[in-house]
C-alpha cells in the first residue's frame, strides 16, 4: 500500500517506468503506482535554473588568452527528453556553452570581446537554445559574468588607456590654447580697428576745428584792423581839429618839439643826436610866415575861412556791418554739429566699416562774404573835411 501511493510536489515532475520501460510522467499531486512493477526513474525540477560555470580559458583572434565566466538560465520543458535523450543535461549545457563561446570569441579581438558582450550573449543563447531543444530544455538567457585578460595585458591596457587619456588631455589643452590665441588676436584686431577709427575721427574733428578757428581768427583780425584804422583816422581828425582850434604859438611848437626829441632819440642806432641851437628862431620865422600878429604882438596861426561847411564824418560802410556781429555763423554751427554727430556715431564692427560721414561747412574758409573786395573794408574811410594846406591865405612859404 505504501509503494502504491506517490505524492509529487508542485513544479516537479517524475518519470515513471514499468518493468524498466517508460510508462508516464507523474504530474504534481497524488499518483497511484503498481507495486513491484512501477518505479520512479528520476525527479525533474521544472523551475528555471541558474548554473554558473567556472572560468574557461578562451583564445581571441589576436592570440590573447582570456578567462570568461558564464552564467546560463535554463528550464526543463520535457522531463522525458531530459532523462532519456542525454545522460546529464547540466554537463551537456556546460560543454556546449564552452565550445560555442570559444568559437565566437576566437573570431574577435580582445577589444571587440570586451565591448561586445550583448552580441556574444545573443549569439550564445541562440546556439544553446537550438542545440538543447531536443533535450527538452529551453535556454532563457546566457550572460558573461566576467572577462579577465592576463595581468600583463591588463597592465598594458591600463597604460594604453592612460596614454590615450593624456593624449586627449593634451589635444584639448592645445585646442583651448588655440581658441584662446584666436580670440585674443581677434580682440586685438578689433581694438586696433576701433583705435584707428577713433584716431581718424579725432583727426577729422581736429582739422575741422583748426579750419573753423582759422576762419574765425581771420575774420576777427580783419575787423580789428578795420577798427584800428578807423580809430587812427578819428584820432588824426581830432588832433588836427584841436590844433586848428587852439591857434598854437611858436612857444607851444617849441615845447612840443622838445617833448618829441626823447622819442626820436630812442633806439640802438641813435648814438649821437645834435640839437640845433637856432631852432627857436626857425620856429619863430615859420610862425610869422603862417600866422598873423595879434593885439599882444604875438604871431598866431589863423586858419582860412572855410568856403563850405565841413563835411560830417562818414558813417561806417553797410558792407562791413556783419564784421562786428558776435553771433555764431549758422554754417559754422552746422559744420560743428555734423562733426560731433560723426564723432558720436557707433562703430558697427571690425569688418566692413562704413566710411566716416562728416558735414561740410556752409561756406569756404576763404569764402567771399559781404563787402569783400572793397577798399572800405581796409578802413580807408574819407576824412572829416578838407584840411588847409600851408601857403593858403596869401602867405608865401620860404625855403
Amino acid at each position: 500500500m505504501v509503494k502504491s501511493v506517490l505524492v509529487i510536489p508542485q513544479a516537479t515532475a517524475a518519470v515513471i517506468e514499468r518493468l524498466g520501460r517508460y510508462r508516464t510522467t507523474a504530474a504534481p499531486g497524488l499518483n497511484i503506482l503498481v507495486p513491484f512493477f512501477d518505479r520512479v526513474r528520476a525527479r525533474i525540477d521544472l523551475r528555471e535554473q541558474v548554473v554558473s560555470f567556472p572560468p574557461q580559458p578562451v583564445i581571441t583572434q589576436d592570440n590573447l588568452t582570456v578567462s570568461i565566466d558564464t552564467v546560463v538560465y535554463f528550464q526543463v520543458t520535457d522531463p522525458r527528453a531530459a532523462v532519456y535523450e542525454i545522460s546529464n543535461y547540466i554537463v551537456g549545457v556546460e560543454q556546449l556553452a564552452t565550445t560555442t563561446l570559444r568559437n565566437l570569441v576566437g573570431g574577435m579581438s580582445l577589444e571587440e570581446t570586451l565591448t561586445s558582450r550583448d552580441q556574444i550573449n545573443n549569439q550564445l543563447r541562440g546556439v544553446l537554445d537550438e542545440a538543447t531543444g531536443r533535450w527538452g530544455i529551453r535556454v532563457a538567457r546566457v550572460e558573461l559574468k566576467a572577462i579577465d585578460p592576463p595581468p600583463s595585458i591588463q597592465d598594458s591596457m591600463e597604460k594604453q588607456m592612460r596614454a590615450d587619456r593624456e593624449k586627449r588631455a593634451m589635444i584639448l589643452n592645445a585646442e583651448g590654447q588655440r581658441e584662446a590665441a584666436i580670440k585674443s588676436a581677434e580682440g586685438q584686431k578689433q581694438a586696433q580697428i576701433l583705435s584707428a577709427e577713433g584716431a581718424k575721427q579725432a583727426a577729422i574733428l581736429g582739422a575741422e576745428a583748426e579750419r573753423q578757428s582759422a576762419i574765425l581768427r581771420a575774420q576777427g583780425e580783419r575787423a580789428a584792423r578795420y577798427l584800428q584804422a578807423q580809430g587812427q583816422a578819428k584820432a588824426i581828425e581830432k588832433v588836427f581839429a584841436a590844433i586848428k582850434a587852439g591857434r598854437p604859438t611858436p612857444e607851444v611848437l617849441a615845447y612840443q618839439y622838445l617833448q618829441t626829441l626823447p622819442q626820436m632819440a630812442q633806439g640802438d642806432a641813435n648814438k649821437v643826436w645834435l640839437v640845433p641851437s637856432d631852432y627857436g628862431k626857425a620856429l619863430e620865422g615859420f610862425a610869422r610866415m603862417l600866422g598873423a600878429p595879434g593885439e599882444d604882438g604875438v604871431f598866431r596861426y589863423e586858419p582860412p575861412a572855410p568856403e563850405e561847411p565841413a563835411a560830417a564824418p562818414e558813417e561806417d560802410d553797410p558792407a562791413v556791418a556783419d564784421w562786428f556781429d558776435t553771433a555764431p555763423d549758422p554754417a559754422v554751427a552746422e559744420a560743428v554739429r555734423a562733426a560731433e554727430a560723426v564723432a558720436r556715431k557707433e562703430v558697427p564692427g571690425p569688418l566692413g566699416q562704413p566710411a566716416v560721414e562728416r558735414g561740410e561747412p556752409g561756406r569756404d574758409a576763404l569764402g567771399a562774404g559781404p563787402g569783400s573786395g572793397s577798399g572800405r573794408e581796409l578802413g580807408l574811410g574819407e576824412g572829416p573835411g578838407p584840411v588847409a594846406e600851408p601857403g593858403a591865405g596869401g602867405v608865401e612859404p620860404r625855403g
